[in-house]
Parts: C-alpha cells; structure tokens; sequence
C-alpha cells in the first residue's frame, strides 16, 4: 500500500514491478518545522503511513492485525540548504523564489521512507540524502519554467525527471531520491519487514 498521492513514487514502484493500490493519506503534509530535517521527514512519512493503515482498518484490518500481510509505504521529501528547509511551494511567487534562492548553489535533498507491518506496531524507517547542484538561472528562465506549473508541487520547487532537469548539472548520491522515492533504501526496508524484493514479479 503506498500512502501517497504522488505519480512520481507510484511509476518508480511500478518500475520495481512491486504490486501495490495507492491511497491518498488523510493527513495534511506539514510544514518543515525548522529543526533537523531529516528527524522531520521520517516524523511526516510515518504520519502518513499511519494515516493510511487507520483509514483502511475498518474493512481490511490494520497491517499487524492477526491474518493481515498488508504493508503500508509512507514518504516525504524536502530540500535544505543553507540551514533552509524548503518542502513544496506554497504559490507560483515561492516557487521562482525558491529557484532564484537554489540556483547555481549546492542543497541537500531528504526523503524519509516508513514501511509499517506486518507485525504489530511494527515500523521501519529510513533517511536518504542527494546533494544537487543547480546551475544559475536567468531570470527569464525562472520565469518560463514556473509558468509550465511543473514546480508547483515539488520539494524544491523542480523536477529532477521533468522539463527541471535542464538546470541540474550534478547529482551525488541516489538519483530516485531526488525524484521523492530511494528505491534501494526502500527495499532494504521491505526486506526487513518480510517482503520478497529478490524476485521479479511478471509485469503481466
């Protein structure tokens, strides 16, 4: 179950072969608080996750519950730079703000990953950071690509995988990171909570 309304973590399961129904957790995404970043994005992946494992109780049983299998993946993603921790834009002005700030400068970018299940009250969770560096920008550029909407719901205000791409010049560390989900690190996860990730399901 992946507890996340993102097209972008569901096309990189989908690319792993790992069957999964996406639910949309109930929960607001919060606001980066301002501490460790990393300590916040797994607070909000396991929120998520959480959220998504209550919600289906009723008719599925909770993951842990006695004859559940179910698995819940929660995920949250920001960007930190410069002690500024920047979750996704709140209006088209942040966006080009946060591209004007990022531009021709090194950041960090963070993704907590949460697998809850099977077991009761059973989580585990996991950190992965990328650090990006972006090329400068004109201010025609910033301008152009905020108008294609495409940064609008994104940590960071781009698209490593989108039209965003253009003004990447290096990535160090897990690429599918940047993208919002580390696949290695999550089937490290899966693993540990039973999941068979060694073989390869039929695409079908």
């Amino acid at each position: 179950m992946l507890a996340s309304a993102s097209p972008r973590r569901a096309d990189l399961l989908r690319q792993l072969r790992i069957p999964f129904e996406q639910v949309v957790s109930p929960v607001e995404e919060p606001e980066p608080d301002g501490g460790d970043p990393k300590a916040f994005v797994i607070r909000s992946a396991t929120a998520k996750a959480r959220a998504v494992a209550a919600l289906l109780a009723p008719t599925r049983g909770t993951p842990g519950d006695r004859g559940s299998s179910t698995l819940v993946i929660g995920a949250d993603t920001v960007v930190w730079c410069e002690d500024r921790v920047l979750g996704k834009p709140g209006s088209p002005e942040e966006a080009a703000l946060t591209l004007r700030w990022l531009a021709g400068r090194q950041h960090t970018v963070c993704t907590g990953v949460a697998v809850l299940g099977p077991a009761p009250d059973r989580v585990a969770t996991a950190c992965e950071t990328s650090r990006v560096t972006l090329s400068a920008m004109s201010e025609a550029a910033v301008i152009s690509y905020v108008a294609t909407g495409e940064p609008l719901d994104k940590a960071g205000s781009y698209a490593i995988q989108g039209l965003g791409a253009r003004f990447v010049e290096c990535v160090e560390g897990c690429y599918y990171n940047v993208v919002g989900l580390p696949l290695a690190r999550l089937c490290s996860l899966l693993r540990s909570a039973g999941y068979d990730t060694d073989s390869i399901q039929d695409s079908g």
